[in-house]
């Protein structure tokens, strides 16, 4: 949201940013914006952000083994609800905000709570997903069920009878899933919105005026969208700029090999089991590339020997790194900024997906013949050193993600001019009414043309019934005109 308000900072847009001060949805990771807009922060009790600390403490824990449901996700849910009480009881901030007279809201999807807080304000908002398409259907975006995966099914757009049939029971859970977020916030907008003007998530969820989701169909299975919706993945992928002399000197010794870089993500800094943390690091001694692995040194155990081909940083410039000539594979958890950003640079990668939506992205890279996924629950030395040695040394892996990267920098709009075009469109008509389909207004069955094919069919079975009415009335006549004729 950061390098959004910053582009429309740019454009000459008065902005201004409600943040969440004393938590965030990652902890440890240390959100940083620039001061070319206004913000103001609000906060949730001492006491519901320790609760939460430590939930996702033991969440990043199960995340490690493997071991994540979705009953995790649903408890997110719960905390995010929690904390929503705290915003929505900030009447000195939103009475501050109301008498700002913004003209428009750009809001995060994920979090409901942000939706609340637009329709508290009463203005309108666009909906930004920091994310692949996961939501559409809530969003009303037509996702046929033949051809496209829903969320957590780790299926393709390629699906046989009994894949089809998985992803038809998919569709059905994260319909029930959805049906027990919307409770988790029931009690939210009891409390906050009087009874006459209550909102309904579903209801707020169509009521965007634009939908933006940071993917690209570089990567992405393609798919029907709305005029309503636009997809701007790429906007934190830049060209490279020069590396401090740190990591120049690292990589100016790794020869002609070459380097790899290694992430999982801003909420992994460490990683507190040894065993698991020895396979990653004996992994790595398996490679003739120098590896630079963002990790807190301090807390590297004693125990373990790091390989003498690995370089601990607390902090690396990620897009410089993947923009750099010697670079040979990108090793990452498959979040989509990083996969955005390895496909802007065209670099191969590993992943080792954790949680939410990123065992689905490493799908579309293994689709996309744009690199390997490695299950953390089945992490070994040598398999995970064969996978890297596989992408680092076969052509077709490096060769696909080449090609990814002209699909997504020839894209005929960059998604920085995407984004701002959109939102300065929906800011000069006053609303997006123009771009939402009638289907948003009509009944489900109304939708689908159940009441049209009940009526056809009842039609159908109307005609056959006088058909046989009618020959067996003529068949009678006949049957009787012929005994008339014998006596």
């Amino acid at each position: 949201m950061d390098e959004i308000s910053n582009i429309l900072h740019k454009r000459g847009h008065e902005v201004q940013m409600l943040l969440q001060a004393g938590v965030s949805l990652t902890p440890g990771r240390h959100y940083q914006h620039s001061d070319t807009y206004q913000v103001t922060t609000w906060s949730a009790s001492e006491h519901v952000i320790d609760v939460y600390n430590k939930w996702f403490d033991n969440f990043t824990k199960d995340c490690l083994k493997g071991r994540v449901t979705g009953e995790a996700y649903l408890d997110l849910m719960g905390h995010l609800a929690s904390q929503c009480n705290f915003v929505l009881n900030s009447s000195k901030t939103l009475i501050s905000l109301k008498n700002e007279k913004f003209h428009l809201a750009v809001i995060d999807a994920f979090n409901p709570c942000s939706f609340l807080v637009a329709e508290k304000l009463g203005l309108p908002f666009i909906a930004v997903y920091p994310g692949t398409f996961v939501n559409a259907p809530r969003a009303g975006i037509p996702s046929p069920l033949s051809y496209v995966p829903r969320a957590q099914s780790l299926l393709t757009d390629r699906m046989d009878f009994w894949e089809r049939l998985k992803n038809c029971l998919m569709s059905l859970l994260s319909l029930a899933i959805n049906n027990q977020i919307y409770d988790k916030f029931d009690s939210v907008i009891r409390d906050h919105f009087p009874a006459r003007s209550r909102p309904a998530l579903p209801e707020l969820y169509l009521k965007a005026e634009l939908w933006i989701y940071d993917t690209d169909f570089s990567i992405e299975f393609a798919r029907p969208l709305l005029p309503n919706t636009v997809y701007i993945g790429g906007l934190l992928a830049k060209p490279a700029k020069p590396l401090p002399q740190e990591f120049e000197d690292f990589i100016e010794r790794t020869g002609e090999a070459g380097f790899i870089i290694v992430t999982l993500g801003s909420m992994l800094s460490s990683i507190p089991f040894p065993h698991l943390l020895k396979e990653i690091n004996n992994g790595f001694a398996q490679l003739p590339q120098g590896v630079l692995w963002r990790y807190q040194a301090s807390r590297w155990p004693k125990e373990i020997k790091l390989a003498p081909n690995v370089k601990l940083a607390e902090w690396l410039p990620q897009n410089d790194l993947l923009g750099h000539p010697k670079v040979q594979l990108f090793v990452t958890h498959g979040g989509l900024n990083s996969l955005m950003e390895a496909v802007y640079h065209g670099v191969p990668v590993v992943g080792i997906p954790l949680f939410g939506d990123q065992h689905d992205n490493m799908i579309r890279v293994e689709a996309r013949s744009m690199g390997l996924s490695v299950s953390i629950d089945q992490l070994e030395a040598d398999s995970f050193g064969s996978a890297m040695k596989q992408v680092i040394r076969h052509q077709r892996y490096k060769s696909a993600a080449k090609t990814l990267s002209t699909i997504l920098q020839s894209h005929p709009f960059p998604p920085e001019q995407r984004l701002a075009g959109w939102i300065e469109h929906i800011l000069t008509v006053g609303s997006g009414a123009h771009l939402h389909p009638y289907a948003f207004h009509q009944e489900w069955y109304q939708q689908y043309l159940l009441d049209v094919w009940l009526f056809l069919f009842a039609s159908l079975l109307g005609i056959i019934y006088l058909s046989l009415k009618f020959i067996d009335f003529i068949t009678s006549r006949i049957c009787d005109s012929g005994k008339q004729k014998q006596a």
